[in-house]
This record gives structure tokens, sequence and C-alpha cells, in this order.
């Protein structure tokens, strides 16, 4: 391609970006051209007159094209990821068969739960289906469980193992919050939704269990209210 004196390396590279905004009138050459362009002769209501452009009109142009690239393309590299709210407690209510995820002493989510059948008092040995009741934490999560997915509850804690050597029981373990099993049965589901059926555990729908994975990190505090 032939270059021309007034034409440099940086002016080719615009005129490719920036050509659009400058004019269909103007040739290759006069868009970057020190002197004044006038267009063929056009007629106009019976008259032929002719187009001009200066180099301070060109110049004019350019500038506001870039302008205009920079308003379009600034927000989009500027834009903030917006914040990721956590929950920062969990609270069970047994007797009404709630739960609620808490951040900062507010109410995020509420839940309706299914427990274990004989529900009623704190957990105090393996195979008794009832739900802890006290403190504990969210300690550890499977993603492959036989009831969708699973967030482990950190039952027995030291004082409930020494509680059930004492009784000379075993404290049981292995306490979750967990979902449905993935069944396809609409009357299977709609069983368990209107039941208590875990061994102990807290379920959720499984729609609902995957919000709760979403909203609560490991390490997050879960109180167990009877």
């Amino acid at each position: 391609m032939t270059r021309y004196p007034h034409q440099t390396q940086e002016s080719q590279f615009f005129k490719v970006l920036f050509v659009p905004y400058l004019g269909p009138t103007m040739s290759p050459i006069s868009r970057f051209s020190a002197r004044p362009y006038c267009s063929l002769p056009i007629r106009m209501r019976g008259k032929s007159v002719s187009r001009c452009r200066s180099a301070a009109t060109r110049r004019w142009l350019y500038g506001v094209s870039i302008l205009a690239m920079a308003v379009v393309v600034t927000p989009a590299g500027c834009a903030s990821k917006p914040e990721r709210i956590w929950a920062d407690q969990v609270v069970v209510w047994k007797s009404k068969r709630k739960m609620a995820l808490l951040r900062n002493d507010e109410v995020l989510r509420e839940y309706s739960i299914a427990l274990g059948e004989r529900p009623w008092g704190h957990k105090m040995r393996a195979g008794d289906e009832r739900t802890p009741e006290g403190d504990y934490i969210l300690d550890w999560r499977n993603p492959n469980s036989r009831f969708h997915k699973s967030i482990h509850i950190s039952y027995p804690n030291a004082r409930d193992v020494e509680a059930a050597r004492a009784r000379g029981d075993h404290p049981g373990s292995l306490i979750m919050i967990h979902g449905q099993p993935d069944i396809r049965s609409r009357k299977s589901r709609e069983r368990y939704l209107s039941r208590d059926w875990t061994n102990g555990c807290i379920a959720v729908r499984n729609p609902e269990m995957d919000e709760i994975w979403r909203l609560v990190r490991n390490g997050t505090s879960i109180k167990i209210l009877p």
C-alpha cells in the first residue's frame, strides 16, 4: 500500500478505528491531511455546491470520537463486582420446625424443616433419632450426599462425649443439614415434605439446600433450640 509523507503508522491505526466517525465524504488521505478537503460538487435545490472540511474540523471530530469510545469502554472496565452476602449464624427452632439464616441479627432466609421421628429433647445416644440441642459449628460439607447436599453439624462436642461416656452410651455422630433423597416419584417427594423422617438430621427441600449451600460458609455457628 502506498504511504504518504503525512501518514504515520499511528494515523493508519486510528484510521481503522475511527473512520466511521469522520464522515463518508472524506477520503483515507484527507481524513488525516492538514489541508481542507472538499467533496465533489453535489446538487441541492437545483444548485451545485461543494462541502469542505478544514483540518480543525477533522481534529475536532477525531477528538469527539476518542471521547465517545472512552465513555463506552470505561464503565465496563471499572465496574465493581457486587458484594456477596453470607449468613453469620444459623438458628433452628425444633418445636416450630423452622430454621433461619441470620446476618447481624437480621433474618436473611427462613425455611420449614423436617427432623427425626422422635425429635423431643437433646440427643443422648446413637440411634435415638433426636436432633441435638445447643451451640455448634457447621464445620464441613459433602456435595455428593445421598440426600442431595449436606453440611455437617459439629455434634458431638466434648461435653456430649463426656455425658454419653458417663451413661455408658455412644453419643452418635454425623448430624447434618441436608436435602431430600434424589427420587423421581412425585408422591414420594410429597411424603418427605409432610412428616419427620430423618435419623436426627435437619432436612429441607433440595432447592432450599442449594441456597443454604451458597449462603453459609464452613465455620458458621448454629444454635439449635427446643
